[in-house]
């Protein structure tokens, strides 16, 4: 489960790599683009139907960059036709929710993902929203018994590493990715030709995932679903 980053339509199909890599398994993308936890907790109906084994849950971008970018704020207000702006406290709240009726519904192993990095500049304030963010993941997922999958952190240490100051920063206008699906739909470049144009290493427009960015997931996920079926 997720939001445009799981569905991939703009960001590097870490789902394609994952039935590349486990072509035994079912491996069904269930990501909407632009959706906020709230939105996610409504189709948990979905999801349950399925009778799943593995759920991963990958979600509070769009929670986090809300506090962040007013442009998008006022687009998902607009979207979902939110009754309340998202908040730390509604986030933990949603990622409770699903962890709960996910336990309580399904035989499925449940994992939360701490969100990806949001922009690359260490210590900006958008990467330390991610964090933010990503320590609820950590304590909800401690609460209710379910595993914690680190991508942020990943994220956090493959960027220490390189020791680069990116070449395109994150922008509240929200034209990075615009600008990112036009080269991508209509000039045909690659995601992985686009980030490098800009200077990034993780994303190709300081949200969605490169080639890169989508192994670290694939990598968590796969890691995940390995060792939950080898303890069935």
């Amino acid at each position: 489960m997720g939001d445009s980053i799981t569905r991939a339509q703009v960001s590097a199909d870490y789902v394609a790599m994952l039935r590349a890599r486990l072509p035994e398994a079912t491996v069904i993308n269930a990501g909407v683009n632009y959706e906020p936890s709230s939105e996610t907790v409504k189709r948990l109906d979905d999801v349950v139907g399925q009778d799943p084994d593995v759920v991963t849950v990958l979600i509070g971008t769009n929670d986090a960059n809300f506090t962040l970018s007013p442009k998008l704020a006022q687009t998902l207000r607009k979207r979902w036709k939110l009754s309340a702006d998202p908040t730390p406290e509604s986030y933990a709240a949603n990622l409770t929710t699903i962890a709960r009726r996910l336990q309580d519904q399904t035989m499925a192993r449940v994992a939360l993902l701490s969100l990806p990095v949001i922009g690359e500049d260490l210590g900006s304030v958008p990467v330390r929203r991610t964090a933010e963010y990503s320590a609820i993941v950590q304590q909800v997922a401690a609460d209710e018994g379910v595993t914690y999958l680190p991508l942020n952190e990943r994220m956090t240490a493959y960027l220490e590493e390189q020791g680069r100051t990116p070449g395109t920063h994150y922008q509240e206008l929200g034209r990075l990715p615009q600008t990112a699906a036009i080269q991508h739909f209509l000039l045909r470049r690659s995601l992985d030709a686009i980030s490098r144009s800009r200077g990034l290493r993780l994303t190709t427009d300081t949200v969605h995932l490169n080639s890169r960015g989508a192994r670290m997931v694939a990598d968590l996920v796969e890691g995940f679903v390995t060792h939950s079926i080898a303890r069935r």
